[in-house]
């Protein structure tokens, strides 16, 4: 039985667009997403039959297939839930982001300079990766992490909670080898309630992460 299965997307495949087509989602989430899902259920039997066997020849290479094939999982199902058709701006005491806006100007100085560098993150990761803006624990601060391919330099025990995709299957057939004006359109459909969620989220759950 599958431990892991692919979440339905929130929205059509058009609600995104023109920022990110409907071809772009549908494919990104139906092929993409599923692919990394796959790999993380078949990468656990896998293990399974090695333990079942006493056979670890391989379990080097099991164990970075799970971590790159779950961290894809989890970043994606985040991905989806961060974006809305009807996002972008900034957080705002109005709607009842004001905390997540508040936690943003003291860690960063101002949400302008918060959005400099979660851009400048994304947009220059080597290779595949992603620009994330996570919640860290010990500090109880947020920070900008740039996670090459799914789950390398990544602070041990922070949250993601605002993830950009850089990896070209989440552009390139839209804006070709453009990265930077797809993370710049990105700022125009972020869903700052569900950042918001995740940021009380893991905020309030801080204390349980790390006995400190």
């Amino acid at each position: 039985m599958a431990i892991y299965t692919l979440p339905e997307l929130p929205y059509d495949y058009s609600a995104l667009a023109p920022v990110i087509s409907a071809e772009i989602v549908e494919l990104h989430h139906d092929k993409h997403h599923a692919a990394y899902v796959k790999g993380a259920n078949d990468t656990l039997e896998q293990l399974g039959e090695a333990r079942a066997k006493d056979q670890w020849g391989a379990v080097n290479g099991l164990e970075k297939s799970l971590a790159f094939h779950l961290s894809g999982h989890i970043l994606h199902s985040i991905y989806w839930q961060n974006m809305t058709g009807d996002g972008g701006g900034e957080p705002l005491e109005k709607d009842g982001t004001g905390e997540l806006a508040d936690a943003i100007a003291e860690s960063f100085g101002s949400f302008a300079r918060f959005r400099a560098q979660l851009s400048k993150a994304a947009a220059t990761t080597q290779g595949s990766g992603w620009g994330v803006l996570a919640y860290e624990p010990l500090s109880r601060r947020l920070i900008v992490e740039q996670v090459y391919d799914h789950q390398g330099n990544v602070g041990q025990g922070s949250v993601p909670l605002l993830v950009f995709d850089a990896w070209e299957h989440a552009f390139y057939l839209q804006y070709r080898n453009q990265k930077v004006d797809f993370v710049e359109a990105m700022w125009r459909v972020v869903n700052w309630q569900d950042v918001a969620r995740r940021y009380r989220t893991a905020r309030d759950g801080a204390a349980n992460l790390l006995l400190v």
